[in-house]
C-alpha cells in the first residue's frame, strides 16, 4: 500500500476563519468566469426587448433631457457659460455608473443563493462582473457623449463653449476610484442583507437621496454663493469630487481640490476594504441565514 504521506496533493482545502480571507491569486484564475457572468448578465438584461442595447444610451439620454428642462431651463442650476445639456450628460453619466455598480452589487448574495449552493467559485467575482457591465455600459454612453461634444463645440457656441484640459488624462484614476467607491459600497450592502432584506428595498432609495447631496443637478456655485457652510458639507461626499473633475475636464467648468480628490480616493479604498472583509465573514455563512 502507498504511503500516503508521501503522496502529492494538487489541491488541499482548509477551512477559513480569519477576517480577511480573500484569495487574490485564486481571483485572477477565474478572471474567464468573471468574463462570462458579465456577458451572461448583459444578454439576459436586454434578451426579449425590442429596442435592446439601445436602452444603454435612450435611458441617459431621456434622464439628461429632463434634467435639462426642468433644472437647467426652469430651475437654472446649470454652471453658467456651457451647454446645459452637456453638463447635466457628464454629471449624469458619472453617477449612472456610480449607482449601477451599487444597485448591481447590492443582491449578489440574495439573487445568487441557488448558484451560490451547486458549485463553488470565489464569491468575488460576481460583484466584480457586475462592476464591469456598469463599466462597458459607462464607455458606450461616453461615445454618444462625445458626438454631443463635438457638436455643441463646432456649431452650439450660442448655447455655451466647452474645453478639455490636461485633467482628461485623469479620468481614468477617477473612474476607478468611482467603481471601487460604488463596489466597496455594494459589497457591504449585499453583505448585510444576507439579515436584513429591508436595505434590498431601501438601497434604491437611498442612492436617489445621495444623487440629490451629489452635484449632478445643480452646480458647487450655487452652493458657495447661497450657503458656504453647506459647501464644506458637500465636499465631505465621496462622491462630488469625481463628478467635479469629471465636469472640469471635459468641460473646463466649475473648481476642483486636489486635496478633496485624495480624501475621496481614501474614502473609497476604506469603504472596499470594509466592504471585502465584511463580505469574507459573510460568505462562509450566507446560506443559513440566506
Amino acid at each position: 500500500m502507498e504511503n500516503t504521506s508521501q503522496q502529492q496533493w494538487t489541491t488541499v482545502i482548509r477551512p477559513r476563519t480569519g477576517w480577511f480571507d480573500i484569495d487574490f491569486k485564486e481571483l485572477w484564475q477565474y478572471r474567464d468566469l468573471v468574463t462570462m457572468f458579465v456577458k451572461r448578465s448583459f444578454t439576459t438584461l436586454y434578451k426579449q426587448t425590442v429596442l435592446g442595447p439601445a436602452w444603454i444610451l435612450i435611458n441617459p439620454l431621456i434622464t439628461t433631457v429632463i434634467f435639462t428642462v426642468v433644472f437647467g431651463g426652469i430651475a437654472g442650476l446649470a454652471e453658467e457659460g456651457v451647454p446645459s445639456f452637456l453638463f447635466y450628460m457628464a454629471g449624469n453619466a458619472v453617477w449612472s455608473f456610480f449607482s449601477s455598480c451599487i444597485t448591481g452589487t447590492a443582491n449578489t448574495f440574495v439573487s445568487n443563493a441557488g448558484l451560490f449552493g451547486k458549485v463553488y467559485f470565489p464569491r468575488l467575482t460576481m460583484p466584480i462582473s457586475q462592476v464591469l457591465i456598469a463599466l462597458v455600459n459607462l464607455g458606450i454612453q461616453m461615445l454618444m457623449f462625445f458626438i454631443f461634444w463635438v457638436w455643441f463645440y463646432f456649431f452650439g457656441q450660442e448655447y455655451g463653449t466647452v474645453s478639455m484640459n490636461i485633467w482628461v488624462l485623469a479620468l481614468p484614476a477617477v473612474l476607478l476610484l468611482v467603481m471601487v467607491l460604488g463596489l466597496g459600497v455594494g459589497i457591504i450592502v449585499s453583505s448585510l442583507t444576507t439579515k436584513y432584506r429591508d436595505l434590498a428595498i431601501v438601497v434604491g432609495f437611498g442612492v436617489q437621496l445621495w444623487m440629490y447631496a451629489t452635484p449632478v443637478v445643480y452646480s458647487m456655485s450655487e452652493i458657495a454663493a447661497n450657503s458656504p457652510r453647506l459647501l464644506t458639507l458637500m465636499r465631505l461626499n465621496p462622491m462630488t469630487e469625481p463628478v467635479l473633475v469629471f465636469r472640469y475636464a471635459l468641460l473646463g467648468c466649475g473648481e476642483i481640490s486636489p486635496l478633496w480628490l485624495l480624501y475621496s480616493a481614501v474614502f473609497s479604498l476604506v469603504m472596499l476594504a470594509v466592504g471585502v472583509v465584511l463580505f469574507s465573514r459573510v460568505e462562509k455563512t450566507f446560506m443559513d441565514t440566506v
